[in-house]
C-alpha cells in the first residue's frame, strides 16, 4: 500500500572549470577619472556626464548599464571623507569627573525704560475713570 523506499540520492553534475577572467583593456575608473578631470580642465570642475563621455571617446569601455554603476562607485570613493583615526589612548571605563567650577553672580537685569505716555492718552485715562 504505501512504499517507504528512500528516495533516490540527487544526481550532482560535474562542474565546468572556470575561464580566467580577462583583464580590462582599460584602466581603474579612478585613474580615467583623474585623467579627465586634468585634461577637461573646467574651471567650476567636471560634471559626471562630460567625465563619461571623456572616458567613452578615450578608452576602450563598452557603453552599458554597467558603466553607469562603476563611474558613479568611483566618483563616490573618491569624494568620501577620511576616517578618522582611533587613539591609541585607552579610555577608561569610569566617567571622569569635571572640576567644578566657582560659581559667577549674575549681574541684576537692568529693566528697560517703556515709552513713556503721551499726555493725550493720559488724559484720556484719567477722563474715562471718572
Amino acid at each position: 500500500m504505501f512504499d517507504f523506499s528512500p528516495a533516490p540520492a540527487p544526481v550532482k553534475k560535474a562542474a565546468k572549470p572556470r575561464k580566467p577572467a580577462k583583464p580590462p583593456e582599460h584602466p581603474k575608473y579612478n585613474v580615467m577619472i583623474a585623467a579627465a578631470v586634468k585634461s577637461l580642465n573646467e574651471r567650476s570642475g567636471s560634471s559626471r556626464h562630460t567625465i563619461l563621455k571623456y572616458i567613452l571617446a578615450n578608452y576602450k569601455v563598452i557603453n552599458g548599464p554597467t558603466i553607469n554603476a562603476h563611474l558613479k562607485r568611483a566618483l563616490r570613493a573618491r569624494f568620501k571623507s577620511p576616517k578618522k583615526a582611533k587613539s591609541t589612548k585607552k579610555l577608561s571605563k569610569s566617567p571622569t569627573k569635571l572640576p567644578k567650577s566657582k560659581k559667577v553672580a549674575k549681574a541684576p537685569a537692568i529693566k528697560k525704560a517703556g515709552k513713556p505716555k503721551t499726555p493725550k492718552k493720559a488724559a484720556a485715562k484719567k477722563i474715562a475713570k471718572k
